[in-house]
């Protein structure tokens, strides 16, 4: 079969890639812009990617996965090729072809808002894009509070968060549309690019996370980017949530940190080309294990020293809040190379 043969098979499949995931990937799900699954042999989970929205072809084309526990990728013939235990192409190509006959529902869209930005989906980058762009800065508001409440009371350099007092938050599509405050974070490439947003809607005193049922969200493409805290060069440190990494920040302001929102986004983290050392802000938890093993092991394969840090408690926040901040210095400091401790630890 030739490439080009290929190529054309996987930009068909590209096309549909949620009826494809519907029918190979059935144990997965859909979650905005990708479907999630545990891996590309169908098991349940959440470490798999597909990208159900994009170019035709290329980095970004629809159909194209990543398995952020293995750093496998491919495209949807591979998915085809893993979920039916073939091995010669052409049998792959037959069954794709097979598939591609069968008639397939529209995908499900999401809604869009009216007025002048009915052209912007949803979810998509440029609807983040302008969530952070009403927004406003953080000091001074209910975010603020919030903050300090989790005993996150230094703020310099969170210029990716800001503050939303009247963000729209929808249960599901079949109730009204609530308003709450929220603290909108931008997530960032690696060229500084906004991918996206994540929303923390908060109560209206800003004593803690407002009372709804999933007061985190994301929007827009997060795979690989993350809300970022400093500009990485030779030294990263990385974790799942904001507060879990805006904690150790209290005793490293100056270290660049990352937010990857979520352990399975942890572990497909990018790498910038001149890092040098990567420190895993672990949580404590079978995810977090996970996360960390697969991280430490991608950036080791490249050349990229990785460094596990442990929290005593569940994670570093709780340790900040329940052993205070001169407790957490001295559990990083026992955990840091020691020319970070120099060079980044404040007295």
């Amino acid at each position: 079969m030739a490439r080009h043969d290929a190529s054309e098979l996987a930009s068909r499949l590209g096309r549909n890639a949620e009826a494809v995931c519907r029918h190979y990937l059935s144990s997965g799900h859909r979650a905005g812009r990708y479907w999630v699954v545990g891996d590309v042999q169908n098991h349940p989970g959440r470490s798999m990617f597909v990208r159900l929205i994009g170019s035709e072809s290329g980095k970004g084309a629809a159909g194209k996965w990543t398995d952020a526990s293995t750093g496998e990728h491919g495209d949807l013939l591979d998915v085809i090729r893993e979920t039916h235990g073939l091995i010669d192409f052409k049998d792959v190509a037959e069954e794709a072809r097979r598939f591609l006959a069968l008639p397939h529902p529209e995908p499900s869209r999401s809604r869009t808002p009216t007025g002048r930005m009915s052209n912007i989906a949803v979810g998509s980058p440029e609807a983040s894009r302008r969530l952070f762009a009403m927004s406003q800065p953080i000091g001074g508001t209910l975010a603020e509070i919030y903050l300090n409440g989790r005993a996150i009371t230094s703020l310099a350099g969170t210029t990716a968060l800001r503050y939303h007092p009247r963000c729209y938050y929808k249960p599901d599509e079949h109730t009204p549309t609530e308003i709450w405050p929220a603290i909108v974070a931008a997530v960032t490439d690696l060229h500084g690019n906004q991918t996206g947003a994540h929303r923390t809607w908060i109560a209206p005193d800003g004593s803690g996370k407002a009372p709804v049922e999933s007061p985190r969200r994301a929007m827009g493409d997060l795979l690989g980017h993350g809300v970022r805290f400093g500009v990485a060069n030779e030294v990263l440190a990385a974790g799942e949530g904001i507060e879990t990494v805006l904690s150790p920040r209290q005793v490293l302001p100056h270290m660049p940190m990352m937010a990857a929102l979520s352990a399975a986004h942890l572990a497909a983290v990018l790498f910038p080309a001149t890092l040098r050392r990567l420190y895993v802000l672990r949580d404590r938890d079978p995810a977090g294990d996970g996360a960390r093993d697969s991280l430490v092991a991608r950036a080791r394969s490249v050349g990229i020293e990785a460094i596990s840090v442990s929290p005593i408690a569940k994670d570093f926040n709780e340790d900040l809040r329940w052993r205070g901040i001169d407790a957490l210095r001295a559990t990083l400091m026992e955990q840091l190379h020691p020319d970070d401790v120099h060079r980044f630890v404040e007295g």
